[in-house]
């Protein structure tokens, strides 16, 4: 059974639903997998990116040629990253197949993919950096063809990333949630350490990171988390990661239905921006994921009813 959308009431009288809803956002971590297909048609997903008024979504497709699928349909909105991943194991096999790095290659030559990515490093999973000769090559690979890299890092410290981004300064690494499970002190050390550090909030909701949340209970802001969206307002974007359930990653007797959870996840995030002061929820909700991917003469992030 699908679960009700978190309601924030305390929010919602702050701040009329209807006016958060009218706002432009960009997408930066959405994924259209094999398992979500019989589910959600890429033309069903396209329709609820118009829905939830993303102007942009950054699309990791398993296999990769799923990004396409999407990029085809609504090119000046979709904007498809290499994924190495093409079944469901994939996930945590890749950084020890060295003919990742020839596909990588190969997809970013034939011009059809801006980014590569997903990339988990996962502890129990993860070579140590100076042993992981295929993310060393990933991550050269992305800053010689200029291109964002998303790396997804689930430590109790943040010494992995810091140890990515300070070896690969010239590769800009876009964080996945932040980190996943590192409080905003974590964050901040790596945001003061290295420069080419993006950091993503998909997933870092109610329903998933649940023990290392950015709100309490009532949806508003944790005072650490928004001293550090303040003090680095060009360096976070979001995104909805439309994985679902969360419990059943990539069963295979079960479809993913994430895609139609668009709307809880967008209302969360939606809620907590609005506690935030207008230009800074503006760089957050849109304007740092289109600078970082280059499409600020692509697309707007001004909604003429809303701003």
């Amino acid at each position: 059974m699908r679960m009700k959308r978190y309601i924030l009431v305390v929010l919602i009288a702050c701040c009329p639903a209807g006016l958060l809803a009218r706002q432009p956002v960009a997408d930066m971590h959405l994924h259209y997998k094999w398992s979500q297909q019989e589910v959600t048609s890429a033309e069903q997903a396209i329709g609820l990116l118009a829905d939830e008024h993303i102007v942009m979504g950054v699309v990791i497709g398993t296999p990769a040629e799923l990004a396409l699928e999407l990029a085809r349909l609504a090119p000046e909105k979709i904007v498809p990253v290499y994924s190495p991943y093409r079944t469901a194991g994939d996930w945590h096999r890749w950084v020890y197949d060295p003919e990742v790095v020839t596909r990588a290659r190969a997809a970013l030559d034939s011009g059809a993919y801006q980014g590569i990515g997903e990339l988990h490093l996962v502890g129990g999973f993860a070579p140590r950096l100076e042993q992981a000769a295929v993310l060393q090559a990933l991550l050269k690979l992305a800053g010689e063809y200029g291109v964002p890299i998303l790396i997804h890092t689930e430590f109790s410290r943040p010494d992995g990333m810091l140890g990515l981004c300070r070896g690969f300064p010239g590769t800009r690494i876009l964080w996945a949630h932040a980190g996943a499970i590192l409080a905003p002190e974590q964050v901040a050390r790596v945001f003061d350490a290295c420069g080419n550090v993006r950091a993503g909030l998909a997933a870092r909701d109610p329903w998933r990171f649940v023990n290392n949340p950015i709100t309490d209970g009532h949806g508003r802001l944790l005072p650490a988390w928004r001293a550090l969206l303040l003090r680095y307002p060009d360096r976070f974007l979001l995104g909805s990661d439309p994985v679902w359930p969360v419990d059943q990653l990539d069963r295979w007797d079960e479809p993913d239905t994430g895609w139609l959870e668009l709307g809880r996840f967008w209302d969360y995030h939606r809620a907590w921006l609005a506690q935030l002061p207008d230009s800074v929820a503006r760089k957050i909700r849109c304007e740092n994921a289109l600078a970082l991917f280059r499409r600020t003469e692509a697309v707007s992030c001004v909604d003429n009813g809303s701003e």
